[in-house]
């Protein structure tokens, strides 16, 4: 079986995101898969998707400081800065970062750690919402 369907994420503030529910809701169809893949890709630049610690909220802002430190907006050595000071810092981090994930999936829900959760990582003030493709791939049970 392959299934491909659009997910477009409402937006949310600068910051890491916790997108498991929104992500497994807009496919109900992997409760009847046995074994598969899931492919979740993000369609910009500006943003991009980890899998992180799910419980602690600490984790998110963690990862917030520490890529605002390491790539901080405006900084002077950027060229590309028509789009605001956290456009090309935004860039840098979802490159860092990636704008897929292959998740397994198996026995019909994704075959995630006990403490693993899909993130949203949000790298712009104002990033509007997100389009993200989903592509399920594997067999029934």
């Amino acid at each position: 079986m392959w299934l491909q369907r659009d997910l477009t994420l409402k937006p949310h503030p600068r910051g890491f995101h916790l997108i498991t529910l929104e992500v497994m809701t807009a496919l109900p169809e992997i409760a009847g898969m046995r074994v598969g893949l899931l492919q979740v890709f993000i369609q910009h630049t500006s943003a991009s998707l980890t899998v992180s610690e799910n419980a602690s909220p600490d984790v998110r802002r963690d990862f917030e400081r520490y890529f605002n430190h390491a790539v901080p907006d405006g900084w002077t050595g950027f060229e590309h800065t028509l789009e605001g000071d956290d456009d090309m810092a935004a860039h840098i981090k979802a490159s860092v970062l990636g704008a897929s994930l292959s998740l397994p999936v198996r026995d019909g829900r994704l075959a995630l750690g006990t403490w693993q959760g899909i993130y949203l990582c949000e790298h712009r003030d104002h990033g509007g919402s997100r389009r993200l493709l989903l592509t399920l791939m594997g067999e029934g049970r």
